[in-house]
């Protein structure tokens, strides 16, 4: 009968001496099969093989082999081969550990890693930062990524720009240009950049928290700065701060604004205290009716404003695309950084992008999800307004992919709690005190709207209402 068929390994074997060759072959495998490198069922190099690529006899890694199967760790099977015993014992798939282990910087220790997105399709998905998939235009962009592996410029094989390629960048600076406002020429764009490290860096708080974490871990002292109506107040930044974050046409997560003379204080701020601004707009680009406000890109006079965007919003997290424009006197550091983190990102891709904007896909793209996403934000005010009037107060926001609603009377920990009451309930929503960068959290909901339909809304918010009703039955609020 004919054996089925098992994946024939290519094990890693070091002879480091001549005396003990047989047993050098069998240690190393052993190794390999006690630390799950090596599995049950897989089937090893026949002997001949193995014997030329080690440059040895196939007498002594039959040798090897035999020791192996005399002790259980293989089995040698008639005109087959040798394979891997299946129930053979192994150290949990990890190696041995030496007794003084290296150890990472206490920062790196102290991040969590992200664990919202482990439920892959919850019933109600309310969690932010998420765009629709299924209004992705995969054919096209697959169509014109395809091409660019053809293209000589990019399957040559030769490493491209730490700034990018150069048609996306000409194409990001005029997609900008238009729909921001934001002055940039294609050689002030990157595809990502890495701030100084051991600068005071001030954050809004709340705040997004992976780019406090990042600042964190590389040294950076971060000081928390508090949010109000008009957005970051200016008058809270310490003296020595030397970047400023802030995501000003809608914060994240509050959804306000900043208005106008808030942003113009902070630019003559930036400038009178020789400071960076980093601006991030992650998803202005779905607006829904109201003025759309100048980016502080716009309004900066003296360079201190550099302007970060993303696709993941607009295109899908999946692709990791985005951009910086920096100011002139920042350019060479900004692409010497890009090259020193990882010289520059998929060519291909980068390419098909360019075409994508170019050709107008992107932007028909946009007005698509765009007019999906306004139907959405107006249903879920709607029903906030109505159903949740004792338990929610809905901020006022008319761009992005979220709503943020402050809670009347319920605690941080009752949030807390109902948004855990919620998820068993099949409904998955983000608590405020998650992204809360001081000692004073908010207690409220961030609700987003990229991934559910807009006829699954209102059922998904009756569940959470129900949440709310079950922690009044059993007393867990007041």
């Amino acid at each position: 009968m004919r054996e089925p068929y098992a994946r024939t390994v290519d094990p890693h074997v070091v002879i480091s001496g001549s005396r003990d060759l047989p047993g050098e072959i069998y240690r190393n495998l052993r190794a390999a099969i006690l630390d799950g490198r090596i599995v049950g069922g897989e089937r090893l190099p026949a002997t001949r093989e193995l014997a030329v690529r080690l440059n040895v006899s196939r007498t002594t890694v039959a040798t090897a082999y035999d020791r192996l199967i005399s002790e259980g760790y293989a089995t040698g099977r008639v005109g087959s081969g040798t394979y891997v015993e299946a129930n053979v014992a192994t150290r949990d798939g990890r190696p041995a550990q030496p007794r003084r282990a290296l150890r990472s910087r206490r920062a790196w220790e102290s991040v969590p890693l992200p664990a919202v997105f482990r439920v892959e399709h919850p019933e109600f998905d309310f969690r932010a930062g998420v765009p629709d998939a299924r209004l992705f235009p995969y054919d096209e962009l697959r169509r014109l990524t395809a091409r660019q592996f053809r293209s000589p410029a990019v399957g040559s094989g030769v490493y491209g720009e730490p700034a990018g390629h150069l048609g996306l960048r000409e194409a990001i600076a005029r997609h900008v240009g238009v729909s921001r406002g934001v002055r940039a020429v294609a050689e002030d764009i990157i595809a990502r950049v890495l701030l100084k490290p051991r600068d005071r860096v001030a954050v809004e708080d709340p705040g997004y928290s992976p780019l406090r974490l990042l600042f964190e871990a590389i040294g950076a002292r971060v000081t928390a700065v508090p949010v109000d109506d008009e957005g970051l107040v200016v008058n809270a930044l310490p003296t020595q701060t030397r970047v400023v974050y802030v995501s000003p046409s809608h914060q994240f997560p509050l959804g306000m604004s900043m208005s106008l003379p808030r942003r113009r204080a902070l630019i003559a701020w930036a400038a009178d205290h020789d400071a960076a601004v980093v601006e991030d707009d992650y998803d202005s680009d779905f607006r829904y009716g109201a003025k759309p406000i100048e980016a502080l890109q716009t309004l900066d006079k003296s360079g201190r404003v550099i302007y970060v965007g993303s696709f993941s919003k607009t295109m899908l997290p999946t692709l990791r695309l985005g951009f910086v424009i920096v100011p002139e006197s920042l350019r060479i550091a900004a692409q010497s950084a890009k090259f020193l983190t990882d010289w520059h990102t998929s060519l291909p891709l980068q390419a098909a992008l360019a075409t994508f904007i170019d050709d107008g896909l992107f932007a028909r793209h946009v007005r698509r999800m765009r007019t999906a996403y306004q139907g959405r934000h107006e249903k879920i005010v709607e029903v906030l307004a109505r159903d949740f009037e004792d338990e929610l107060a809905v901020i006022p926001s008319s761009v992005g992919l979220h709503v943020s609603a402050i809670a009347r009377t319920a605690s941080v920990d009752q949030i807390a709690t109902l948004a855990r009451v919620a998820s068993q309930a099949g409904v998955e929503c983000f608590p405020l005190a998650l992204f809360s960068a001081g000692d004073n959290p908010r207690a409220g909901l961030l609700l987003g709207y990229g991934a559910i339909d807009t006829d699954q809304i209102e059922p998904g918010l009756n569940r959470l209402r129900g949440c709310f009703a079950a922690m009044d039955e059993r007393g867990s609020r007041g």
